[in-house]
């Protein structure tokens, strides 16, 4: 009887141990390696096929001065690419991005690349807020409109120097550059928690065989 019992104590955490996996291993692959996500362009403004819950968003975005330039992937390492859908001002030197989040809720931010390198992003969902002096800023203004978003973004760019080229290409550019670089700081705080579980998953699954092996 014992020994059954133990064997379903080291079965449940196998179990357990795959189920953290699961859920973070990618999380943790992220966190580690921030350049190993992939950003390709997509179809041009023309050729989008924006979903419907976006739509509302874009209209407001047009009626700001933003011009469509087209959507582009994002894939991390063992994760289905996700789309997003892009606008530019160039007049305000500022991207905006739209795309899905959880249950297909609708998300925008604002991106402006900074010289000689930098960021500042101005998102309307909860961010981590971010600031290195001179050279990122990251946060957010939940639930914002697009016109609030952007008086607030340009607001943070006061003191600092936009640059970049607010066209297609330039936009999947400047995604590529902020995973390959400052970007890096915002990835690893938002996943250091899987990165955490994956360390417990793979100690319960480390410790399951070395108890084996003991008995």
């Amino acid at each position: 009887m014992h020994v059954f019992t133990q064997l379903g104590i080291v079965l449940g955490g196998l179990v357990l141990a795959g189920v953290l996996l699961s859920l973070n291993f990618w999380r943790a692959l992220l966190y580690l390696f921030p350049r190993s996500v992939r950003v390709e362009a997509e179809a041009p403004a023309d050729q989008m096929a924006l979903p419907e819950a976006l739509r509302p968003l874009a209209r407001q975005l047009e009626a700001l001065g933003f011009v469509a330039l087209g959507s582009h992937e994002e894939k991390p390492l063992l994760q289905r690419a996700s789309r997003s859908y892009d606008w530019a001002h160039p007049t305000e030197q500022v991207f905006a991005t739209l795309h899905e989040g959880r249950q297909g809720a609708p998300r925008l931010y604002l991106l402006t690349p900074l010289a000689p390198e930098g960021f500042v992003i101005t998102a309307d969902y909860r961010r981590p807020a971010l600031d290195l002096p001179g050279r990122y800023r990251s946060g957010s203004l939940d639930d914002a409109s697009p016109e609030r978003l952007l008086r607030a973004h340009a607001r943070r760019l006061e003191g600092l120097s936009p640059t970049g080229d607010f066209t297609w290409e330039g936009r999947v550019q400047a995604g590529r550059s902020w995973y390959q670089g400052l970007g890096r700081h915002e990835i690893r705080r938002q996943n250091l928690q899987g990165l955490l579980w994956t360390a417990i998953a793979l100690a319960i699954v480390a410790s399951a065989f070395l108890g084996r092996r003991a008995s």
